[in-house]
């Protein structure tokens, strides 16, 4: 990933230094592991310990020449450990070490994505206190539905993210698992028990049946629980650039001092970072199918995955971690406007509240299709014209006359009766 969408903290994770070094911490698991079941002597793991250590720039060397990156490794932990070296790797194959300390980086990885959906879930909880009774017009098809509150909608995401923290909690366990079971992963020439203690010391769980490699359905499911994340993202980020636009101005992305909108047109106020949002999720979306592609590997093992995750999995990481840290500032800093969304609610003399006018007229004894027509044809006339006054029509029509009074008809009227049952929804998040 470009350091553009790059954090720090995930960066890191994500570093040639730090991939050698969960390797490292691999291999030094399993010699303690061996010492331990006395396969090997204790004296060695000790000087082992003391003395590993690596040179990216030294395995890239290496790795020119022998064209094998944990060879290259391998060959450069034994320049700094010396005779000890001899039962580093005893009876691993590569594999072993990859794909352990994969999971090493994608649960650490795991660890800071869940820290910054918690972020993210507070400052949706915080607005969605805010604006509990901060009333809009509900859209359907982009078009004026009927009265919501600005909360009610913030509680949807709220409840979205909460399920997406879930899943990622549970595909953390998935992922959290390693294999140290040798070439096809049979324990030919490891002994199960180096597997077990390893892996105890890793803070993995050992894979029930591996072959070569640890199977690629894990991390699919890895992926594409990032690729879901991100497209809920996206939903909320589509949300606000839909608010924001000039005929709406219901919400704004918050506009820094000395901040530009266009080179060419100084008024812009552009939805920039919910547009990003949405490109970044159109790449998560296609790690999503690669990873699946990955799954399906020739007998016991191919490297065909093996090209497509170093590039996939960092950035999968990578830009879902910065997506989510973009969203939550968006979100803890989003301009709300409550005089625009009123002024949009009563946009056409109040058409939003035709069902509560329908639904009235029927309770009075007229049939649906009678009374659908009397509000229909009002709304109608009332639609897409700068003096259109739906109440006023409304109102003033003989047969509504005859049947509500206008204190019935202000009670149709009135934002009370569509959002007096949202409490329990906000109850429901604890909010």
């Amino acid at each position: 990933m470009i350091e553009r969408y790059t954090l720090p903290e995930m960066g890191s994770l994500w570093s040639e230094q730090h991939k050698y070094q969960t390797w490292l911490e691999v291999e030094i698991a399993v010699v303690e592991a061996q010492a331990e079941l006395g396969y090997i002597p204790s004296e060695a793991v000790a000087e082992i310990k003391a003395k590993a250590n690596f040179d990216p720039k030294r395995v890239d060397e290496l790795e020119a020449e022998v064209r094998h990156d944990m060879i290259a490794f391998l060959t450069n932990v034994n320049e700094y450990v010396g005779e000890a070296g001899r039962f580093i790797h005893l009876g691993l194959t590569s594999s072993d070490v990859l794909d352990t300390a994969l999971a090493l980086q994608l649960t650490s990885s795991m660890n800071l994505i869940l820290a910054q959906v918690e972020t993210l879930s507070q400052a949706i909880r915080y607005q969605a206190q805010q604006h509990r009774y901060t009333v809009m017009a509900g859209r359907t098809h982009g078009i004026h539905a009927e009265p919501i509150t600005f909360g009610f909608k913030l509680a949807g995401w709220l409840a979205e993210t909460l399920r997406h923290r879930d899943r990622l909690v549970n595909t953390a366990k998935n992922i959290a698992v390693g294999k140290i079971s040798g070439a096809v992963g049979t324990y030919a020439n490891v002994d199960p028990k180096i597997e077990a203690i390893a892996c105890q010391k890793l803070g993995l769980k050992p894979d029930c049946a591996s072959t070569q490699v640890i199977s690629r359905d894990r991390h699919g499911e890895f992926v594409q629980a990032l690729a879901l994340l991100g497209s809920s993202i996206e939903r909320f980020a589509v949300e606000i650039r839909n608010l924001q636009r000039t005929d709406v101005l219901e919400v704004e992305e918050f506009f820094a001092k000395g901040q530009k909108g266009s080179s060419a047109m100084p008024h812009k106020r552009n939805p920039i970072r919910s547009e990003r949002l949405t490109g970044m999720a159109r790449l998560l979306r296609g790690y999503a199918g690669t990873a699946l592609e990955n799954i399906a590997l020739w007998h016991e093992r191919d490297i065909s995955h093996s090209a497509a995750e170093r590039v996939i999995l960092p950035d999968a990481c990578i830009i879902t971690h910065f997506m989510l840290s973009e969203i939550t500032d968006l979100i803890k800093n989003l301009l709300v406007y409550p005089h625009n969304m009123q002024r949009n609610l009563n946009c056409y003399g109040g058409v939003v509240f035709s069902q509560k006018v329908l639904l009235a007229l029927i309770d009075k004894g007229l049939s649906r299709e009678a009374s659908y027509a009397i509000v229909q044809t009002s709304a109608h006339q009332a639609w897409n014209r700068s003096d259109g006054d739906f109440r006023s029509l409304i109102q003033n029509n003989p047969q509504v006359k005859d049947l509500l009074t206008p204190a019935e008809l202000d009670a149709c009227f009135d934002c009370e009766n569509h959002i007096k049952n949202l409490d329990l929804i906000f109850q429901r998040l604890g909010i």
